[in-house]
């Protein structure tokens, strides 16, 4: 059984930055694919980026290209989110979800929220 946990969420003003952490237990980081998706209130929970588990390929949503960057430290098992330039519109629970083999492409992962394993999420709210 895998175990997932999130971190890091918290306020912080428009164009600031953030670094979520989900860590995993129960299982090796490296047999596990991981996606960071989010849930703002009354919407529908969307795929941010997801991290393959077998050649480290990764996808962004359109909305956070080129600020946010997802990676994997399989030493510490723990997959990373760090998002700059943060955006109002940013706001929302965070939960990392784990998807072990046979896995699908990224791209599904995020599009699907697939995923065997979810954490608890952490909230991040940006706000003047």
């Amino acid at each position: 059984q895998v175990q997932l946990v999130e971190s890091g969420g918290g306020l912080v003003q428009p164009g600031g930055s953030l670094r979520l952490s989900c860590a995993a237990s129960g299982s090796t980081l490296d047999d596990l694919a991981i996606g960071w998706f989010r849930q703002a209130p009354g919407k529908e929970r969307e795929g941010v980026s997801c991290i393959s588990g077998s050649d480290g390929s990764t996808y962004y949503a359109d909305s956070v290209k080129g600020r946010f960057t997802i990676s994997r430290d399989n030493a510490k098992n723990t997959v990373y989110l760090q998002m700059n330039i943060l955006k109002p519109e940013d706001t929302a629970v965070y939960y990392c979800a784990a998807d072990p083999p046979p896995w699908v492409l990224v791209q599904v992962m995020c599009a699907t929220g697939r995923g065997d394993y979810w954490g608890q999420g952490t909230q991040v709210t940006v706000s003047s």
